[in-house]
């Protein structure tokens, strides 16, 4: 068991696409479609789980739920820290043996209907924290870059935060895949409600505009053409917190 853990610590080491910055964290990113009937129930199992990992040594789970947009009813990103923190041997056997003890696996698979996980890059811990424990409502945008055209796709999500800024609406968490699923970035806004993510729309015109063409497009009107053309695919998504 010993040497397996190791070798899946080494390989899943090597996979990683990029090193990660100071100030960058690695998460697990787990989308999931409930069974008929059996989002309650889901979302208690994951609650279970969440206790048993956190006493195996890692993070509690930052999550949300499905309001209106995309397939999956809840997104829940598990904090890893680094790939060679998360998958040290102890806590992978650690992990293991908490979800035996509880028969949590075979839960879990009479429960999911559909679900998906990608391994992705992304902001400091604490300052997500932060938001989502002032924050309740969740705006996830989902995106798969044409060929060649990722870091534009990047960049472009840098300047809607440039963007967001200027206008005193709250940036989005920048979130890059590094592995799994085909999504190659998604982001959240975080917003304390339904009133505060509509907000923007009470901006004047012309700050509107001063604010666009400042962050580098030619006006609000164009923000979402110039996105476009950058990406194969995009999902959007409203959530809400889960309690």
């Amino acid at each position: 068991m010993r040497i397996r853990c190791a070798v899946v610590l080494l390989v899943v080491c090597a996979c990683g696409i990029h090193a990660l910055a100071a100030t960058e964290s690695m998460y697990k990113a787990t989308l999931v479609q409930a069974a008929p009937g059996k989002l309650l129930e889901l979302i208690d199992l994951y609650k279970t789980r969440a206790s048993a990992y956190q006493a195996a040594g890692d993070e509690a789970p930052l999550w949300m739920r499905h309001s209106q947009g995309d397939r999956w009813d809840l997104l829940i990103l598990f904090p890893m820290g680094s790939y060679s923190e998360y998958y040290q041997p102890q806590r992978v056997a650690k992990r293991a043996q908490a979800d035996a003890s509880q028969n949590l696996g075979e839960k879990f698979q009479q429960d999911i209907a559909w679900q998906e996980d990608v391994l992705v890059s992304g902001p400091p811990l604490g300052a997500l924290r932060k938001a989502f424990a002032e924050g309740t409502f969740f705006h996830v945008e989902m995106f798969q870059a044409l060929p060649g055209k990722f870091a534009e796709l990047k960049q472009e999500r840098v300047m809607e935060n440039t963007y967001a800024r200027a206008i005193k609406e709250p940036e989005n968490f920048i979130f890059v895949r590094d592995q799994g699923a085909a999504w190659d970035i998604f982001t959240i806004g975080v917003f304390r409600d339904l009133k505060h993510y509509a907000q923007s729309a009470d901006v004047p015109v012309k700050d509107q505009e001063a604010a666009a063409k400042a962050a580098g497009f030619d006006a609000p009107s164009q923000i979402g053409p110039y996105l476009r053309r950058f990406i194969a695919l995009h999902h959007d998504t409203l959530a809400v917190g889960v309690k």
